[in-house]
């Protein structure tokens, strides 16, 4: 049974809703970050740069954790050079996942990221055969970002594979944006969001490249969680998204003019989302609840 759930990136802002929902939920945490403690979520705290393979051996024993949800990375590649970045997801993750199997904990919840379908932060659009995505959909990144996010992903699928010294449950989210109810209503409410106004917009081309994806910071936090719990043996990749786009503009009308080469398949709803949650619903129990237009 899981007792405590060591996090790394626990000062991050995504991080800091973890510690504090796992808390709630009644786990002891231990935050592994660097430098000082930014947060009073957390039960303990580590100093620990996920970088160092010898400081996250060090800091996962010494937490004594059950568990690892591993999200100290860099959240975008703005301010680092390419093997910076690439580092960061692919060696840090890799670092965890090894540091894990060897002290016998038994699940790890790694962070990975819509960049590694080949969207996000790519300078062309995204490469879309059929809609909604799903875990299926072929992996195209081609920036460090991406490319270190395919990285993380593969090495877990190694690690399933070993007879032993590995974590016998893994899971690789994907992550979209994760907003709380301010950053929602100021982007999203107060803007104009039809396809038209879309355009306009200084984040067009991120936005599209993530299929107007995002998922609420509640929603994800509850995921993490059941992701902690879980109980399947091997490595899963699962998908996470709002149970709608960020667009008024109805899907199929968003679908016809940016994706007119990818298959369309069943929308359940006017403004449903273009990534499909099926496998998080079915391995985990998990739907999204909160949309942004509950907001207006």
């Amino acid at each position: 049974m899981t007792e405590t759930v060591a996090v790394t990136g626990g000062n991050g802002r995504v991080g800091r809703a973890v510690l504090a929902h796992l808390n709630e939920a009644g786990y002891r945490t231990v935050n592994l970050s660097r430098g000082k403690q930014s947060e009073e979520e957390s039960d303990a705290y580590l100093t620990t740069d996920t970088l160092d393979a010898g400081e996250v051996y060090g800091s996962i024993a010494k937490s004594d954790a059950d568990a690892v949800v591993h999200l100290g990375m860099l959240p975008t590649p703005d301010a680092t050079p390419g093997f910076r970045t690439y580092e960061s997801n692919a060696m840090s993750s890799y670092h965890v996942l090894e540091a894990a199997g060897e002290l016998g904990v038994d699940r790890v919840a790694l962070a990975s990221s819509f960049s590694a379908m080949g969207g996000g932060f790519e300078p062309e659009p995204i490469t879309v055969d059929y809609l909604p995505v799903d875990e299926d959909h072929r992996l195209t990144p081609s920036t460090p970002y991406g490319m270190g996010k395919q990285a993380l992903e593969v090495a877990a699928d190694g690690f399933a594979r070993r007879p032993d010294d590995r974590p016998r449950t893994i899971t690789s989210l994907r992550f979209p944006w994760v907003v709380d109810d301010e950053m929602a209503r100021e982007t999203f409410v107060e803007a104009d969001r039809t396809l038209e106004g879309l355009r306009e917009s200084e984040h067009f081309s991120t936005q599209r490249n993530t299929l107007f994806s995002y998922v609420h910071v509640s929603d994800a936090v509850d995921l993490v969680r059941r992701a902690v719990e879980a109980d399947f043996d091997g490595h899963e990749r699962v998908w996470l998204s709002a149970p709608d786009t960020s667009a008024q503009t109805p899907t199929r009308e968003v679908v016809a003019e940016l994706y007119p080469d990818a298959d369309l398949r069943d929308l359940d709803d006017e403004y449903a989302a273009l990534v499909d949650t099926g496998k998080a619903e079915s391995l985990f129990g998990w739907t999204p609840e909160w949309s942004w237009r509950d907001l207006n």
